[in-house]
C-alpha cells in the first residue's frame, strides 16, 4: 500500500510539472469543485463615534432603536423615542465566508449606511453578528471603519470625495462557526464549468485522463465532469487536486458580440464570422439656427418696433464609403475594414445590428 501511494505521488508531481509548460488556461480558472463554495454573510449593526455626520434620528428610527437595544444589553434602560444623536449610524454588513474556513480566522467586512448619514469617516462598528442564509451566526464583526473618501460642509457649502457612506473593516470579522463543505459525491469529485460547453468539457476530461493515464474523468453533460480520485487519503488527494486544478485546457467559446448602448462599448469575440456583405457608412448632420431680427423705426415717428426671426437650416452629409467584406471574414479583417471607414463606437453598434438583421453575422448579438 505504501509503495502504491509513493507511485501515485510521483505521478502527481510529474503531472504538476508538465502542466506548467502548456499554453492554455488553467482548469481552476475554468471550473470549480462542486460543494466547495463560499457563503454570503449579512448583519445589521451600529457605527458610533461619528463627528456629527450620523443618522438624523428625528427622521428615521434606525440608529435610535439600535442604540436603545445595545444599551439595554448593558443594563441601561432608555426609551428609543427620547434618543437624539447624530454621531451614530445604522449600517448593513456584508462579508464572504470562504470554503474550509476555520474558527479564529478573520474576514474583511463591507459596511454600508442604510439611513441618511453623511459619512462613516472615523466611526467604529460595535460588535455585530454575521448570519448566513440559514439564520445561524458564523462570524462576529467589530472595529474601526476605513472610508476612502470624505464629506465636509458648512455655511451652505459642501465637498464630497468618493463615497463616504460605504467603508471597509480589514480583518474585522472573526469566524465563530465553520461552514459546511463537502468535496465527495458518492466517492467522486464533480467539476463544474463556469461556462458550460460540450467542446470544453470534452477537452477537460481528455486532459485529466491523459495526465494520469487512466480513464478517471467522465463528462456527464456540457458543464459537469465526474472525476474518480485514485485515493481519498489526504496524503494523495491534496496533491492530486493540485494537479487537476493546474491542468492547461483551451476553452471553446461561442461567437458573441456584446453591445453596451449606454456607454457605446462594443466587444467582439474571436470566433465571430461574417458572410459576404457590403457596408456603407455616411453621416447626415442637420442644424437649425434661429436669429432674431429687430426693426427699429426712426425717433419721433409713428412706427412700431417689429421683431422677426430669421431661421437658417443647414444640411451636411458626408460622402458615404462602401466596404465589401468577403465570405468568412474573421475578426481581424472585420476590425480593419470598419476602421478604414472611420466608424465610431456608436456607429459600430448600428452597423452590427444591421448586419445581424441581414443574416450575415454568424454570432450571438447581446445588448446589455
Amino acid at each position: 500500500m505504501q509503495k502504491i501511494c509513493w507511485r501515485l505521488l510521483i505521478l502527481i508531481f510529474a503531472g504538476l510539472l508538465l502542466a506548467d509548460f502548456a499554453a492554455a488556461a488553467r482548469l481552476k480558472d475554468l471550473a470549480h469543485i462542486k460543494g466547495v463554495r463560499s457563503n454570503q454573510l449579512v448583519g445589521y449593526g451600529l457605527v458610533v463615534g461619528l463627528a456629527g455626520t450620523g443618522d438624523d434620528t428625528k427622521k428615521g428610527k434606525f440608529a435610535s432603536e439600535a442604540m436603545a437595544n445595545m444599551l439595554d444589553k448593558f443594563g441601561i434602560s432608555v426609551n428609543a423615542a427620547s434618543i437624539d444623536l447624530d454621531n451614530a449610524a445604522a449600517v448593513m454588513l456584508t462579508a464572504e465566508l470562504p470554503p474550509f474556513s476555520r474558527n479564529g480566522s478573520r474576514l474583511d467586512v463591507l459596511v454600508s449606511s442604510i439611513g441618511d448619514a453623511d459619512s462613516l469617516q472615523g466611526g467604529t462598528l460595535m460588535l455585530t453578528p454575521l448570519r448566513g442564509p440559514d439564520g445561524r451566526v458564523y462570524a462576529m464583526a467589530q472595529g474601526p471603519v476605513s472610508v476612502g473618501g470624505f464629506s465636509l460642509g458648512g455655511g451652505g457649502g459642501k465637498k464630497v470625495k468618493n463615497h463616504p457612506t460605504v467603508g471597509r473593516i480589514a480583518n474585522g470579522a472573526m469566524i465563530e462557526r465553520e461552514p459546511p463543505s463537502t468535496m465527495f459525491i458518492d466517492g467522486k469529485i464533480v467539476l463544474t464549468l463556469n461556462r458550460p460547453d460540450f467542446m470544453t468539457v470534452s477537452r477537460v476530461a481528455k486532459a485529466v485522463n491523459e495526465t494520469f493515464n487512466q480513464k478517471i474523468a467522465i463528462p456527464i453533460d456540457s458543464g459537469t465532469i465526474e472525476v474518480t480520485p485514485p485515493s481519498q487519503d489526504k496524503e494523495v488527494l491534496i496533491p492530486f487536486l493540485a494537479v487537476v486544478e493546474n491542468l492547461q485546457v483551451t476553452p471553446d467559446t461561442r461567437a458573441r458580440v456584446v453591445i453596451d448602448e449606454r456607454t457605446g462599448t462594443v466587444v467582439v469575440g474571436r470566433n465571430v464570422m461574417l458572410d459576404a456583405v457590403a457596408v456603407a457608412h455616411g453621416d447626415l448632420s442637420i442644424q437649425i439656427s434661429a436669429m432674431p431680427m429687430v426693426s427699429q423705426p426712426p425717433p419721433f415717428s409713428l412706427g412700431e418696433t417689429a421683431v422677426a426671426v430669421d431661421k437658417q437650416v443647414e444640411v451636411e452629409e458626408e460622402p458615404g464609403k462602401l466596404v465589401v467584406m468577403a465570405r468568412g471574414v474573421n475578426i481581424d479583417e472585420l476590425v480593419k475594414a470598419l476602421n478604414s471607414i472611420g466608424v465610431s463606437p456608436r456607429d459600430l453598434i448600428a452597423i452590427f445590428q444591421a448586419i445581424k438583421a441581414s443574416g450575415a453575422l454568424h454570432a450571438e448579438l447581446e445588448v446589455i
